[in-house]
């Protein structure tokens, strides 16, 4: 998918699904920053992120991979989650604020987390440590005009 967004210039999000500092997910954490809002955004990302590794194959290396952008439509899904939104087009490059990407000592526990992602959704207490232990890792900040050569360090 960045793959497409750096030689297309635009990216459809998976079924329009991406995350934001949504007003259920203020109430949720009342008592959060709008730093720790984002941070919550971002690790609920990362682990959609595992999720579509688990039903992707691609040559590269797997890690989660998190575009934040300023998008102008997207609607609110708290039926969904405190921070889903659906996007009304694609991600465009322009609108690519920073993205986030696990580094390589990620790789293993992202591999692992991605064999048992279905039985930690349904509540498996030993994948879910696994899953646990990918979203452990923290993901490194890129600016998008970095998205190319990091692509072809991969």
């Amino acid at each position: 998918m960045l793959t497409g967004l750096v030689h297309d210039g635009s990216m459809p999000a998976r079924s329009g699904t991406a995350f934001a500092v949504t007003p259920a997910l203020r109430e949720a954490y009342a008592h959060g920053d709008e730093d720790e809002l984002s941070e919550i955004a971002l690790r609920e990302a990362a682990l959609a992120s595992l999720r579509l590794l688990a039903g992707e194959e691609s040559e590269l290396p797997l890690r989660r991979a998190v575009l934040v952008a300023e998008v102008e439509s997207v609607m609110v899904r708290p039926d969904l989650d405190d921070a889903v939104v659906r996007l009304a087009g694609p991600v465009v490059l322009r609108e690519v604020i920073a993205a986030y990407v696990d580094n390589a000592a990620a790789e293993s526990a992202v591999a692992a987390a991605i064999e048992v992602i279905d039985e930690a959704d349904l509540g498996d207490e030993d994948a879910e440590l696994t899953v646990g232990d990918a979203q452990d890792h923290d993901l490194a900040w890129y600016a998008p005009s970095e998205l190319p050569f990091l692509l072809e360090l991969l």
